[in-house]
């Protein structure tokens, strides 16, 4: 007996469900944000402009102190430095009294200015104006006894002395201390290391795309992703080149910092941009994106790929983009172990 041939059946083909919606441009708003990280306006040395011993001020000279501007921050020993100025007012004024009698009888008109000037020299204090004179005989009488000299020398010595005692020059902090107090400092010896604490600023990096929308006086709002720090900052200057490595280009915000928590140098923060208007784009997950720049699209009731155009990546979720047809379906989840020509159906 022949044995009738099995029926052949013919595999059916699964229809698999996927999301998608028709492809339209608009104008997206573009919405900037990235991290950076926060500087001081104003770091420097600070140099011992005399030799001598470091003597403590009004703060200890210690890493991490606190100053304010105006605070005496060391001083290099100043007693000698004095008492040798002291000494040269002293006879500064012995020279100046026994010119008084010349000058009451050759030049009685400026007898009482020399009198007033001599009478508010103290060599306790800085020298007074020196008199303007504009009688040239009188100019040269001074010149051959000295006067007009020393009295510069004198100057010279008390701008030397004001160099012995090192005065904040804005609110800040020492990040180093290379002379502890008690040692010896020797003339352009490095002494610390100072920062401003009080006034900050923030450099972003942005691409070319996003930074040329940025205008200096922005508004931008300034938060931390790991704390509930927030502030509002002002931009207040760009970079004129492109960061070769990263090519990006820099923007600079400056935060208030008056307030709980303070801003410290060092931490980054991340910056919201304005945003700015992107034509002719759609803006779609990021997950739907693969090989860099393609999509799935429906064609017929099946897969197909398509190449796009990215505009601008705006976070780790979604981009702008634009290169497909308007009316194109465009598939909106990531799909995995689907391939061109798979049957699709769309969710409604």
């Amino acid at each position: 007996m022949i044995k009738e041939k099995p029926e052949m059946k013919i595999p059916v083909e699964t229809k698999r469900f996927v999301k998608a919606k028709p492809v339209k441009y608009n104008v997206i708003n573009s919405k900037s944000t990235a991290q950076g990280r926060l500087y001081s306006v104003a770091e420097f040395d600070l140099i011992a402009e005399a030799s001598g011993k470091i003597l403590q001020g009004n703060i200890q000279l210690k890493k991490g102190t606190v100053f304010t501007k105006g605070q005496v921050l060391f001083t290099v020993y100043t007693d000698e430095a004095i008492l040798d100025l002291k000494s040269s007012k002293s006879i500064y004024l012995n020279s100046l009294a026994n010119a008084l009698p010349d000058i009451k009888i050759d030049f009685p008109e400026y007898q009482e200015k020399v009198n007033t000037f001599f009478s508010s020299i103290n060599i306790n204090k800085n020298l007074p104006a020196f008199p303007d004179f504009e009688n040239e005989k009188l100019k040269i009488f001074l010149s051959s006894r000295n006067l007009l000299s020393d009295y510069y020398k004198i100057l010279k010595d008390e701008l030397q002395l004001s160099r012995h005692i090192i005065r904040a020059p804005f609110n800040g902090t020492y990040t180093d201390v290379f002379i502890e107090s008690g040692a010896f400092a020797n003339l352009g010896g490095k002494v610390a290391h100072i920062i401003q604490t009080d006034i900050l600023e923030l450099e972003v990096p942005l691409e070319r795309f996003d930074s040329e929308w940025i205008k200096i006086g922005d508004k931008v709002k300034i938060y931390s992703e790991k704390t509930d720090l927030n502030r509002i900052g002002t931009v207040v200057r760009k970079n004129l080149f492109i960061d070769e490595n990263t090519q990006s280009q820099g923007i600079f915000i400056r935060p208030l910092n008056n307030q709980n928590p303070f801003l410290l140098v060092g931490e980054y923060l991340t910056a919201n941009f304005p945003g700015h208007p992107i034509k002719n784009a759609m803006q779609v997950p990021r997950n739907i994106v693969f090989n860099t720049n393609e999509v799935f699209v429906i064609i017929g009731g099946r897969l197909q790929k398509k190449k796009i155009n990215v505009i601008k990546i705006n976070n780790e979720n979604s981009l702008v983009f634009n290169g497909l047809p308007e009316g194109d379906t465009l598939v909106m989840q990531p799909l995995i172990n689907f391939f061109e020509g798979t049957q699709i159906m769309v969710h409604k």
